[in-house]
């Protein structure tokens, strides 16, 4: 498999057709692909981090991986977001995983560390009404390591 530039219309046209849990994105700061003989197989989606106590400026989020299955296929792609991210100036690379649904094995192959467990809630306030779309359970956050 090759990893490949991908535009963001690309890459969200494969995350509605493949991600389990989640939409297509609204904005990306870079996306990438892993494709074969057969086309695209997988797509990661970086943007700016969903939490604004991480939006600094040097922090960037994965906020879609995504694959039709193929082996190793999210390794690759988190690796190669990491080196991307780094490459850019970047000094910090995070991403959420599910902590009931998803082992995280992709992330510890691509040698990413678990740093903690978040609650899950609605992000529905008063002062700010949503629709909750993503799921509200708990989520394990994720770093990737320096370059």
């Amino acid at each position: 498999m090759d990893v490949t530039p991908i535009t963001l219309t690309e890459a969200n046209q494969f995350v509605a057709e493949h991600h389990r849990h989640h939409p297509p994105v609204v904005g990306h700061k870079f996306s990438i692909a892993v494709s074969d003989d057969a086309g695209v197989r997988g797509v990661v989606i970086v943007g700016r981090p969903a939490a604004r106590a991480y939006d600094d400026g040097w922090t960037l989020e994965v906020t879609r991986c995504c694959t039709d299955g193929v082996r190793n296929g999210c390794s690759m792609l988190y690796g190669a977001a990491r080196r991307a991210a780094f490459a850019m100036g970047y000094r910090r690379l995070i991403t959420y995983t599910l902590a009931d649904d998803e082992s995280g094995s992709s992330l510890r192959g691509a040698g990413w560390r678990e740093i903690a467990r978040r609650k899950g809630r609605s992000w529905n306030t008063p002062s700010r009404p949503r629709v909750d779309t993503p799921p509200l359970q708990d989520k394990l956050l994720w770093e990737a390591p320096e370059a």
